[in-house]
């Protein structure tokens, strides 16, 4: 493949990707609004378990398909890359119907555990979605494998159009029809299994079109002795079984979240109802507004993966430092200022963007964003250190750390949230812990592998000097104009007045670089001009 070709691709998937996690992230906001905090809790006490089950059944396979395919293709074995797609399919098939069985049929039983009956419809309407994604995801890494990044690519956008189309349109459907916020939540949740039909429908489409093309590089494939099925099988989950242990580990400790949060507010007096609601303002409202900033810190990983990678084969431990260190400082670029922007502007945030929810939900909801907050910068943090240690050839590190905040978060959201005074706010500050633990150690492994040694000026003390002239500037414009133009209209406008002001700030701290706009999409044309006019000085 070539350097064009693999960046197309890339630059296809990126893209793709973006749509994805927007679309992802707006859902919750007009959902929140239709069917309140309760409806929410019941949609988000479900989604951890579809998660869960999904990473169990699909997320290393795709991947082992990709690579396989691609060596057997490479070497003109088209026969026993199609081989190795059929046997992987029949593999995801399999796991998707029992996935599905299981979700379905355990549905009542998995509520009751979770102390929380009223999600029963928004979990079993997941069930679909269970056997249709793992179809959609055999062709995707089969496509990828083939190094054709455009079926996944549209599959990914048409997946998630039909889950926020249909999800919306059956909620108001079920709310017009005087069906009750459980099975308004249920349509929600079958969003999720309308996406995966249409996206397996879509991804299928194109395999059918395309099967004439490769139908013909199976008749001219170079001759090799046929693998048996055992030793395919055995390649697959050699490749898959770490992928899989590392992506359960935060939907796992995600159902275990459910599970203890829900448990703990009704053992200090709330009621289901009640816990679900606090439940859906954790994690269907703030934790919605603290995924946004991941949009960008995800993208960032992107870029750092391939570049430190290239750098460590090289032995190259200069270029690794200046990459790793452009890395984290661009991470707390955005993690800082989203995270004090969501500490100050809290509850207007919420009201602006939640404004069909009671007042007391509201305020409820953004007591708990002003804590949850913190979070964001943390959170970034470790996704990029993640990326940076993946690039030099360590995943497995970033997965033990985050276990190993995970583990401490579950003891602290145990304790937390069954003290009356913090409740739920408990779970925020487990997030908070969790997250700075790992990405602690995550830190201390980058040094240690990398062998460098942080500009603390750079990395921490300018950014924070930029954030907190932001900060300044967004609490007195917020205070300025709530009286004259009203709350929501004060939000954007203090929103607007942060973001200007910390651009300038940044630029006159000489806080950013040429090098770190290099890790952003068109970054180096726009450090170019920024130069031509004076604003940018390295």
């Amino acid at each position: 493949m070539s350097k064009d070709n693999f960046l197309k691709g890339a630059a296809i998937l990126s893209i793709a990707g973006f749509l994805v996690k927007i679309l992802g992230a707006v859902y919750r906001i007009p959902l929140a609004n239709m069917i309140g905090d309760t409806g929410i809790g019941y949609y988000q006490t479900a989604y951890p378990i579809y998660t869960l089950m999904f990473a169990l059944s699909t997320a290393g396979i795709p991947v082992a398909i990709a690579k396989l395919v691609s060596e057997k293709n490479s070497i003109g074995d088209y026969r026993g890359a199609q081989r190795v797609f059929r046997i992987s399919f029949i593999g995801l098939l399999i796991g998707g119907v029992l996935t599905s069985s299981f979700v379905f049929f355990g549905a009542k039983f998995i509520v009751g555990k979770l102390e929380n009956t009223n999600a029963y419809y928004a979990l079993i309407a997941l069930a679909p979605a269970l056997l249709f994604t793992p179809i959609m995801s055999a062709f995707r890494g089969y496509f990828q494998g083939r190094q054709d990044m455009t079926p996944t690519a549209i599959s990914q956008v048409i997946e998630q159009i039909a889950r926020v189309g249909i999800g919306l349109a059956l909620v108001a459907v079920l709310l017009n029809l005087d069906k009750g916020l459980p099975m308004a939540a249920g349509g929600a949740s079958f969003g999720a299994s309308a996406g995966g039909f249409f996206g397996s429908l879509v991804i299928i489409y194109i395999y059918v079109k395309r099967r004439k093309k490769i139908r013909k590089q199976i008749r001219r494939s170079e001759k090799f002795e046929k693998e048996n099925t055992s030793k395919i099988i055995r390649n697959i989950l050699i490749i898959a079984i770490p992928i899989t242990i590392g992506a359960s580990v935060v939907p796992l400790f995600g159902a275990i979240d459910v599970a203890i949060v829900m448990r703990r507010l009704q053992d200090i007096g709330y009621t289901q109802k009640e816990a679900s609601g606090l439940y859906g303002q954790l994690t269907g409202m703030a934790q919605t507004l603290i995924n946004f900033p991941q949009v960008f810190s995800v993208a960032i990983g992107a870029s750092l993966v391939p570049a430190i990678s290239t750098a460590f084969a090289r032995k190259n431990f200069s270029e690794i430092k200046k990459t790793a260190t452009s890395g984290i400082r661009v991470t707390l670029l955005i993690g800082l200022p989203a995270a004090m922007g969501l500490f100050i502007l809290a509850e207007p945030i919420i009201k602006l963007l939640y404004f069909s929810n009671p007042l007391e939900v509201q305020q409820s909801a953004g007591s708990i964003l002003k804590v949850l907050s913190f979070s964001v910068i943390f959170l970034t943090l470790v996704q990029s250190l993640t990326a940076i240690l993946q690039g030099m050839g360590k995943a497995f590190i970033p997965v033990r750390n985050l276990i190993i905040g995970a583990l401490a978060k579950v003891v602290i959201v145990y304790v937390l949230t069954g003290i009356p005074g913090i409740g739920v706010k408990g779970a925020a500050i487990s997030t908070i812990i969790a997250y700075v633990i790992a990405s602690f150690l995550n830190l201390r492994a980058v040094r240690k592998y990398a062998k460098i040694r942080f500009n603390l000026m750079d990395i921490f003390l300018k950014p924070v000097l930029s954030v907190a002239i932001m900060s300044i500037v967004v609490a007195i414009t917020y205070n300025i104009f709530e009286g004259f133009i009203g709350l929501k209209l004060a939000t954007v406008v203090s929103i607007g007045f942060g973001g200007i002001s910390y651009l300038f700030a940044l630029l006159l701290t000489s806080t950013i670089t040429s090098k770190d706009f290099e890790l952003l999409p068109g970054g180096t044309k726009l450090s170019n001009k920024l130069k031509k006019i004076g604003l940018l000085r390295r």
